[in-house]
């Protein structure tokens, strides 16, 4: 395809939906428009008689019937910027004051989706291209706010035509800027965001494309949002970049597999969070900035090793197969939430020696590669003897999709195991996800309930109980008979106010859909 802004006459205009129609009105325009979506060419000419009416009615002065309460201008400009794009455009073609906020319309997102193209893909990508165009063209008059645009399927059209667009978004004063599904060939240009082009930019997302930073820019001062998504970027030509970004407040970085060394500089004082996930050949992440807050490391391929500096701030942690889960009490001494998944690397571990003094929320996941049968969840209470300030305490349990039917325990409560006495004198709400009646979980939740003092509830979420799959299942593999079995008419002394819910499918052959929630005891006033 040929790089062209393009244009249409007025009689393909009559074939467009209404939003493409209102993409072409100018202030010298009639707001006559049609929706191609709704109805015949009949229903278009009254449409248009409509609108053209009520225009030469307000050209007299005069006032039209039923047109609804007259509101102030700022209101109707707020009301018409919270619709969706499309009901927008409709909105302006039958009214003046709703085509005036349509023309100064500040955000936009421009998609297949929310433009309503229809037809070939060559010609959804034909009319994607001189659409796209005829709105920022308008825009570049006016002005924008946010620019998103998605061009999921559309890898023909060429790179010139983004040039031209996010050329017209920039000089546009956009303060949000989102590109999604572009193609990684797309090399977005560095000159784009030279001079007072990039001065605006609050948040950037990108995605799908490549991005080189060759020297440093000195444009991204206003900057508080970056997030890659897959993008071409090493680390050092992320170094170039972000030493000038120093307004920013929140790094987001997934799938950039080019970025081998992470640096944070110091110069980045407002950074209060960082989120890498999916960075597979990321080996370190030196961090200075000084107020990072909160933290996410999601599914890096090897252990990372992270220097965080002075990192005091840090409150809360997102930790998933990323660094030595014993390093944090000494390198997070202030943290106060954790989610991870490193219990597996607990499994030979008898107790955490370390205290985490301030954290109050500990949200653990058992992945699947170390779920089975012969793991003893019951050494879980080791975080919860290192945690004496913890409030929340969620274990999720990640199942095969089959119900576990095997190694259930059918012994009596006599023969689970009593750990030694301690009293988590905070803990007030706890949660275990897609639990089965094994053994070492049935102690590890008689652990909970006996030495809870302040317990208000805990909860067993059966999702994965057979009764899921199957009618009429046999009760003795059902896990809430099993869980009534252990402790119906057991309420701990230690925790006399606590509730022992549980909730999953129902028991009984009802059908796969039915789920319940059962309080095995309520604990006493």
């Amino acid at each position: 395809m040929q790089c062209s802004g393009g244009g249409r006459d007025g009689s393909h205009c009559g074939e467009s939906q209404a939003l493409t129609t209102m993409m072409h009105c100018t202030s010298d325009e009639s707001i006559a428009s049609v929706d191609a979506t709704e109805g015949s060419p009949s229903k278009q000419d009254d449409d248009s008689q409509v609108c053209k009416e009520r225009d030469y009615n307000s050209q007299k002065g005069e006032r039209v019937r039923n047109s609804g309460p007259m509101l102030p201008e700022d209101i109707l400009y707020h009301i018409h910027s919270l619709l969706p794009l499309r009901d927008a455009a409709r909105a302006a073609c039958v009214s003046h004051a709703f085509l005036n906020s349509w023309r100064c319309r500040p955000n936009l997102c421009l998609s297949t989706e929310t433009l309503g193209l229809k037809g070939s893909h060559d010609k959804r990508c034909m009319d994607f291209t001189i659409t796209v165009y005829h709105i920022l063209k308008q825009h570049s008059r006016i002005g924008l706010k946010t620019f998103q645009l998605a061009m999921y399927g559309y890898y023909s059209i060429s790179s010139c035509h983004l040039d031209s667009w996010l050329h017209l978004a920039l000089t546009s004063g956009t303060e949000e800027l989102v590109l999604e599904n572009t193609s990684m060939k797309y090399n977005l240009p560095l000159s784009l965001f030279s001079g007072k082009s990039g001065n605006s930019i609050r948040y950037l997302h990108l995605s799908f494309c490549t991005f080189r930073p060759t020297f440093r820019l000195g444009c991204f001062r206003s900057l508080k949002k970056l997030h890659l998504h897959n993008v071409s970027i090493t680390g050092d030509e992320l170094g170039r970049l972000l030493p000038d970004s120093v307004a920013l407040e929140k790094l987001e970085l997934a799938h950039c597999k080019e970025i081998i060394c992470l640096k944070i500089p110091h110069v980045l004082l407002r950074l209060s969070c960082l989120n890498v996930a999916v960075c597979h050949n990321l080996q370190v992440i030196k961090n200075e900035a000084p107020n990072l807050s909160s933290l996410c490391f999601e599914r890096l391929r090897n252990l990372v090793h992270i220097s965080l500096g002075e990192a005091l701030h840090v409150k809360k942690l997102e930790c998933f197969k990323a660094f030595d889960f014993m390093q944090l009490p000494a390198i997070l001494p202030n943290l106060e939430a954790l989610t991870t998944d490193l219990i597996y690397q607990m499994a030979s571990v008898p107790s955490v020696h370390s205290k985490f003094s301030q954290l109050k929320y500990l949200n653990i996941s058992v992945p699947k590669e170390t779920h089975g049968l012969v793991y003893d969840y019951l050494s879980v209470a080791s975080f919860l003897d290192a945690s004496p300030a913890l409030e929340t305490f969620i274990l999720r349990i990640h199942v095969p999709e089959f119900p576990v039917q095997h190694g259930l325990f059918s012994g009596g409560s006599s023969h689970l195991r009593q750990m030694p006495e301690h009293r988590y004198g905070k803990l007030k709400r706890a949660e275990i996800i897609y639990f089965y009646p094994t053994k070492s979980l049935l102690e590890l939740a008689n652990h909970v309930l006996e030495t809870a003092t302040s317990l208000e509830c805990l909860t067993l979420d059966t999702s994965s109980c057979c009764c899921r799959w199957r009618r009429g299942s046999n009760p003795a593999m059902c896990y809430l008979e099993a869980i009534k079995r252990y402790f119906e008419g057991k309420v701990p002394s230690t925790t006399s106010t606590a509730r022992l819910d549980v909730k999953g499918p129902c028991c009984g052959g009802l059908d796969d859909y039915t789920w319940q929630s059962f309080t095995v005891f309520g604990g006493r006033s």
